[in-house]
């Protein structure tokens, strides 16, 4: 069929034509959200799971969503060896002269300017990778400390009163969150409970990788109490079964019952997955239906196609040691496993391996689910590694 008018969209946050089996949790965000608004007391939220189960698609739809209500967006990805404070800046200044621009800004909105003026000009000189200014003159005391704990908290609380002269709520979305270090993640989560204690309309949607939930509880003790913790995973049977048959519908092309069974056991459900899927199965199909020996053919195309970009990406990053630890991992199943048992797998000692593990946690490529036990954030990449190194040792 004509690839010009294939529906499906694989890639990076790319949104699906369909946001299958999400419907419920972005109702309970919006109604969390409305009651910030409105001076009520609600948690914000943090979403975690592993790559590929749609969580940038559904921080976007949300992001999207609230913006057509009114909600002040922040919006940012935190990038790797980066700090909070170079990434946070430049969100908060767009954010703020939009606000500036607007007919009625008021006093709030210029002296959150000047709070921002501050922040970046004190922390600037401990955080070098601040590479923005800002015209507006600093408010003297305000904000301008060097210190990113106390700082944060008033730079938040005055974006919160600028969001209140403006009978909205201002909304940090936040992508790769367990990139945040944790002093300053501690630092974050410490200025949204001291908004939220100050009654102030201003929320944190949070993403990230599954270590997340570690990392902000060690950070902060507290942040089960001031976050809903919402683990994203593959869809269900129905779920996935929508995902894929939505976007055909809308172009006039049906699916075999046993070509979409086929797709969603070969997928597990994953949304990333049932995308790519899709999309060379269209491509291949001569015409509707799509059939089970189309799902086959295509097949083959999806797992070149995610071998050579969804999943070589992250491989190459990766140093010889760390593909080595990898490949250990690979040659005992999709996990989890335990730490001990790769290391046996490896002929080394668990402690000699710490330094290797600790690195790929930072990188992103595994994470600990439970105490001792080691798994990979991205779903298949054990198969992955066996068709990269078929030998092992």
């Amino acid at each position: 069929m004509d690839p010009r008018n294939n529906p499906y969209s694989p890639g990076a946050g790319l949104p699906p034509f369909s946001l299958a089996g999400r419907d419920s949790l972005m109702e309970r965000v919006a109604i969390a959200l409305d009651r910030i608004k409105s001076g009520r007391s609600a948690r914000s939220f943090i979403f975690y799971g592993l790559r590929g189960v749609g969580k940038t698609v559904l921080l976007r739809s949300i992001r999207l969503h609230a913006e057509e209500k009114g909600f002040i967006s922040v919006t940012m990805e935190a990038p790797e060896e980066r700090s909070l404070p170079s990434v946070l800046s430049p969100a908060l200044r767009s954010t703020l002269l939009k606000l500036q621009r607007k007919k009625h800004a008021k006093a709030a909105t210029e002296k959150a300017l000047k709070a921002l003026a501050g922040f970046i000009k004190a922390l600037r000189i401990k955080y070098h990778d601040i590479e923005i200014g800002l015209d507006t003159q600093p408010e003297l005391g305000l904000a301008d400390s060097g210190e990113l704990s106390n700082d944060l908290n008033e730079l938040l609380e005055a974006l919160g009163l600028a969001a209140k002269e403006h009978n909205t709520a201002l909304v940090l979305y936040i992508d790769e969150l367990q990139y945040v270090p944790e002093d300053q993640l501690a630092a974050l989560i410490g200025a949204l409970h001291h908004t939220a204690q100050q009654q102030l309309p201003v929320a944190m949607i949070g993403a990230g990788l599954p270590q997340l939930v570690g990392q902000m509880g060690r950070a902060k003790s507290y942040s089960e109490r001031l976050f809903e913790f919402v683990a994203i995973g593959s869809l269900d049977h129905a779920a996935a079964k929508e995902a894929l048959i939505i976007p055909a519908e809308m172009e006039g092309v049906s699916f075999e019952l046993t070509a979409i069974d086929s797709i969603i056991k070969k997928t597990m459900g994953y949304p990333y997955f049932l995308q790519e899927w899709g999309k060379h199965c269209w491509n291949l199909a001569p015409a509707s239906p799509i059939s089970l020996e189309v799902v086959n053919k295509a097949s083959v195309d999806a797992l070149a196609e995610l071998d050579e970009s969804f999943f070589r990406v992250r491989l190459d990053r990766l140093t010889p040691q760390e593909k080595r630890y990898m490949r250990a991992m690979a040659e005992l199943g999709s996990g989890p496993h335990r730490s001990g048992d790769i290391a046996e797998k490896l002929a080394r000692g668990v402690t000699s391996m710490g330094t290797i593990r600790n690195s790929l946690i930072e990188k992103g490529m595994i994470y600990s689910p439970a105490y001792g036990e080691t798994a990979f954030t991205v779903p298949f990449f054990s198969e992955f590694m066996k068709r990269m190194i078929p030998e092992f040792p």
